[in-house]
């Protein structure tokens, strides 16, 4: 994987403090510590605006968990493009879904450590059904999954359990969306409305 801020210790402590700052004035908490294992992938959920992922990775940073970020290709465009990749982005494509698995996966097996935060939903938009990107890299790659979180109402993100695939996609889907079941974006009281009158 490319260079990043978690590389530099004087830019990675600064940043810490920046992230330190930011949660603290906007009333974040944040919960849980990350998992004594050197490779995993982390779910970034729910992910219903663009504040979603900043927030959950300031948290990322404050727990001091080196990892990467998937965003889409777009966002990596001058003047950001370096400075998004030096934060630990990695732009994809989401059209070619299946080459992201398996680059993700052979990225898993070149590595000694490796983090990867994936947003499931792949989109701010409400979804109803999530992306499997991230468990078929699981399975593939065999490293667990980290249930990560934000939760707008009571402004609480962090770390949830540790989730190690079956194979069984169906049951562990189930499973692992049961735990973000009470978790909620930024706009959740809109999508419960849409919902409600849907």
């Amino acid at each position: 994987m490319h260079y990043t801020i978690f590389d530099t210790p004087i830019a990675k402590t600064v940043l810490r403090w920046l992230c330190w700052l930011f949660l603290k004035a906007t009333g974040w908490r944040w919960v849980g510590k990350a998992p004594d294992c050197p490779k995993y992938i982390i779910i970034a959920a729910p992910h219903s605006t663009n504040w979603d992922f900043p927030i959950m990775l300031s948290i990322f940073c404050m727990l001091d968990d080196k990892s990467y970020w998937m965003g889409k290709h777009t966002l990596f465009r001058l003047p950001f493009k370096s400075l998004f990749r030096w934060l630990g982005g990695i732009p994809v494509e989401r059209s070619s879904a299946h080459g992201v698995v398996e680059q993700t996966v052979e990225a898993f097996n070149r590595h000694e450590k490796l983090v990867i935060a994936i947003p499931p939903e792949g989109t701010r938009k409400k979804v109803a059904k999530w992306k499997t990107g991230f468990y078929h890299i699981a399975c593939k790659a065999k490293v667990p999954i980290v249930l990560g979180h934000v939760d707008f109402p009571t402004k609480v993100g962090g770390y949830g359990p540790l989730f190690t695939p079956t194979g069984d996609i169906e049951t562990d889907m189930k499973d692992i969306q049961q735990f973000y079941k009470d978790k909620r974006g930024k706009y959740w009281r809109k999508e419960t409305e849409q919902s409600e009158a849907g």
